[in-house]
């Protein structure tokens, strides 16, 4: 199993939803992410070249949240995951995005994925 980097609370807007309402404005998401690294690595060399830097990919999924204008929040998801692993060479990722102001009596709804080997050779 490898080691995790984890970003928690990340905060976007974007243009969400299916409802005509929805499409006419920008509604906050919360982001949370795992992500596997080699953290001994890092350590090792204490140099931010051998590690994940979440402050990088912190502003790379804001940018590309704020950038959207997807229906689901499901189709979201699944873009922001690619792009991370794609672009950032993340092996396995656990994806959470939290929509907050969907549902009146709840403190947020969204969806959970994970996608990757959380194992390494």
């Amino acid at each position: 199993m490898s080691d995790i980097v984890f970003i928690n609370g990340l905060r976007a807007e974007t243009v969400i939803g299916v409802y005509d309402w929805e499409r006419n404005i920008r509604q906050p998401l919360l982001i949370d992410l795992e992500l596997a690294a080699d953290v001994a690595k890092a350590a090792e060399a204490d140099s931010i070249e051998n590690a994940l830097d979440y402050a990088t990919i912190s502003n790379r999924v804001v940018q590309e949240v704020e950038a959207s204008s997807h229906q689901l929040i499901e189709t979201l998801a699944e873009r922001l995951a690619t792009m991370i692993r794609n672009e950032f060479g993340v092996s396995w990722l656990r994806l959470r995005i939290t929509k907050p102001t969907a549902v009146s009596n709840a403190e947020g709804v969204g969806v959970i994925i994970e996608r990757g080997s959380a194992t390494t050779a």
